[in-house]
């Protein structure tokens, strides 16, 4: 049976949903093994948080060079698991450091790459959508083993039980990538919401909001939900980019969307439109993004929220 890699995601010491997702596309090729790289004594701690998804084997490897020097060591230490392996694919989470980490790994292997997949078959072939979500791509590296890059929340996860074998290795991390150290890090600062990627519901706010978030985030705290914004939003200073939907920001498929406030340029689109429900809540019955809605409420956002937030509660009570 095939072998498939993964690159285990964690926040903090913790496995996220988003390796359960590439685990789950990893099973539909053969077995998966989740590969674990961790700060030097903590590798136990972390392979421990893999506890769902079709897992059957967790390789360990410890190292503070991965803390101290990056996407460099990273990319040499998995480099280094997938030449004594050999899989059929290796599924890396797509975002900035799944994404940089794999580009580094096919320069350093030769091998071909495939970002921002949302599907993946049997066989190996990925399903993008490119040039803002207008066109349907499938493709598969031709030759040797490929790496790919599953875009979150794009797979239904299989959050089954697992309890995976679990190996310690070793892998050697070149003096070229230690020519850059990392001094200090900072952790992004979590509030009470759940992390904008990984959130099951999403709530944007745009330029209908004027500057004022206050309904779309009550909204959202009704709902259990993440906020976003659109680029017209945080570029206004309003909300900050770390909460940008869209091309140039952050890529949502949350099972719920709600956009309130936002026209719906093809940048924005790019983002959140393979979102398995969106709801659009605007003023202007001509704006594009009725196109992609699901349902449309043709309305201001600050007469339609509040009642919409109250319903929610009210049905919760």
């Amino acid at each position: 049976m095939s072998t498939v890699l993964i690159l285990a995601d964690f926040a903090g010491e913790k496995a996220t949903k988003a390796t359960v997702e590439i685990a789950t596309a990893g099973a539909v090729i053969g077995e998966v093994t989740a590969i674990v790289l961790a700060p030097a004594g903590k590798g136990a701690a972390y392979a421990a948080s893999i506890t769902q998804g079709p897992v059957t084997k967790v390789l360990v490897t410890e190292s503070d060079d991965f803390t101290k020097h990056g996407v460099a060591a990273c990319a040499d230490a998995l480099a280094h698991v997938i030449g004594q392996t050999t899989p059929s694919v290796v599924l890396v989470v797509s975002n900035a450091f799944g994404k940089e980490v794999a580009g580094r790994v096919a320069m350093k292997l030769k091998i071909g790459i495939i970002t921002d997949a949302v599907d993946i078959a049997s066989d190996c072939t990925a399903t993008q959508l490119v040039f803002g979500g207008s066109t349907t791509v499938h493709s598969k590296v031709a030759e040797g083993t490929g790496i790919i890059t599953v875009r979150p929340n794009t797979i239904t996860a299989n959050f089954a039980a697992a309890s995976p074998s679990i190996e310690n290795i070793t892998a050697p991390i070149s003096d070229s990538s230690k020519k850059a150290t990392i001094t200090s890090s900072q952790p992004p600062v979590k509030g009470g919401r759940p992390e904008l990627t990984e959130a099951n519901i999403v709530v944007s706010g745009g330029r209908g909001t004027n500057g004022d978030f206050a309904s779309v985030e009550a909204f959202a705290d009704s709902l259990g939900a993440a906020v976003g914004a659109s680029r017209a939003a945080t570029d206004a200073g309003w909300y900050p980019h770390s909460h940008q939907v869209g091309q140039t920001g952050k890529t949502v498929s949350p099972q719920l969307y709600v956009a309130c406030g936002i026209s719906g340029a093809i940048q924005h689109r790019a983002g959140m439109q393979t979102s398995k429900n969106i709801v659009v809540v605007n003023k202007d019955p001509e704006a594009p993004l009725f196109e992609l809605a699901d349902f449309g409420v043709v309305g201001d956002l600050f007469a339609v929220l509040p009642p919409a937030t109250e319903g929610v509660k009210a049905r919760k009570a």
